[in-house]
């Protein structure tokens, strides 16, 4: 899931919650981190029981994927998908 806090100037936070397992590892790779699989890492927060991670971006549109225990997949609560040059998806979202 994406959450985008529209209310503050130049970058916009963007929060990246996933479910999984409290040991695994999670990272976020997308157009916002030239796709690197080791870049964003998400951590696990016991309160929610979700994988969280928070970036700035500015306005644009952004295509991504999280990485779970070094598996490539989609975002499952987000619907809005765009295909990609290897022939899978991406999840997609909007900072406007």
């Amino acid at each position: 899931m994406v959450k985008v806090d529209t209310s503050k100037r130049g970058g916009r936070k963007v929060v990246f919650t996933c479910c999984a397992d409290a040991g695994a590892e999670i990272f976020v790779a997308g157009s916002f981190n030239d796709w690197d699989p080791n870049f964003t890492q998400m951590k696990y927060d016991s309160e929610s029981g979700k994988f969280v991670s928070e970036i700035k971006l500015a306005p644009g549109t952004y295509e991504y994927k999280f990485v779970v225990n070094g598996v490539w997949g989609l975002d499952s609560d987000n619907d809005n998908v765009s295909a990609n040059d290897f022939g899978t998806l991406n999840s997609v979202f909007e900072v406007i």
